[in-house]
């Protein structure tokens, strides 16, 4: 017994093995310029798959280009996908102090052509990759982030889809066009999202005929998919917090949203 487990467990190091090392995740710093001011982001694919990879922008949360944001484009990328971390802010910067992320983002929430000037901007640079399709494109955001992919989707129509995680719905964006696709992952306990701003959001949505999903997840806070978020939270008494149900649940929608509308 002790050998054929022993068996067993060779047989699956080698087969784990195997496929890990089929696997060849790239990680490269990547910086470009946008009316003058000089941006820092990251792209991460998987230099194993073969042609042109449909590309995930990711937008972080307000604390910008952090680990939490790289750590996300790596999963897209072991999804097969071009990830790229979208630097909002510029210099690639990020902070920990919530007074100062407020800072940072505040602007994007009052000024959309800002934000989508230096979104366009990271989706222009990440089409001069040449395993990147520039005809397949989506983006997904965290939090501030969140906000700021449902602000592409109203204004980019070029996006095949958009995914917010736990994301401010207002984003001061009239609808210009319905033609992105839109999934929405919310903490049902978000107090940062109130009642009135999801029935506004979906009152726009269906006035405007978007392809849009809403979901809520059951007793999940801001940030729930970030497991840093409980301590974050703790920290400096705000409420988020981790919730790996949804976390998980999330995820997998996001999967079968990204497979269906990158057919």
């Amino acid at each position: 017994n002790i050998m054929k487990r022993f068996s067993y467990s060779l047989l699956l190091f080698f087969v784990f093995g195997f496929v890990f090392s089929q696997s060849k995740i790239v990680v490269k710093e990547t910086t470009y310029s946008s009316e003058g001011k000089n941006f820092k982001s990251y792209v991460i694919y998987d230099a194993s798959k073969k042609g042109k990879l449909p590309v995930v922008m990711i937008v972080p949360e307000w604390w910008g280009v952090n680990d939490y944001a790289k750590y996300r484009a790596q999963k897209i990328a072991e999804l097969g996908y071009f990830a790229m971390v979208v630097d909002m802010y510029g210099d690639g910067k990020s902070v920990e102090m919530p007074q100062e992320a407020q800072e940072l983002a505040t602007p994007f929430y009052q000024n959309a052509v800002l934000a989508k000037q230096n979104f366009d901007a990271a989706t222009a640079h990440v089409k001069t990759f040449k395993n990147a399709n520039s005809g397949k494109v989506a983006a997904i955001g965290y939090c501030f982030g969140g906000a700021m992919v449902l602000n592409m989707a109203r204004q980019n129509p070029e996006l095949k889809g958009v995914v917010s995680f736990h994301g401010n719905l207002m984003t001061g964006v009239k609808p210009v066009h319905n033609n992105v696709k839109i999934l929405v992952c919310n903490g049902a306990a978000d107090n940062f999202v109130p009642e009135k701003e999801i029935e506004e959001f979906k009152k726009e949505m269906t006035e405007n005929k978007f392809d849009y999903q809403f979901i809520n997840y059951p007793n999940a806070v801001h940030a729930f998919t970030n497991p840093n978020s409980t301590a974050v939270g703790k920290k400096f008494n705000m409420n988020i917090a981790y919730n790996k149900s949804a976390d998980v649940k999330s995820w997998q929608e996001m999967k079968t949203f990204l497979a269906k509308i990158f057919k």
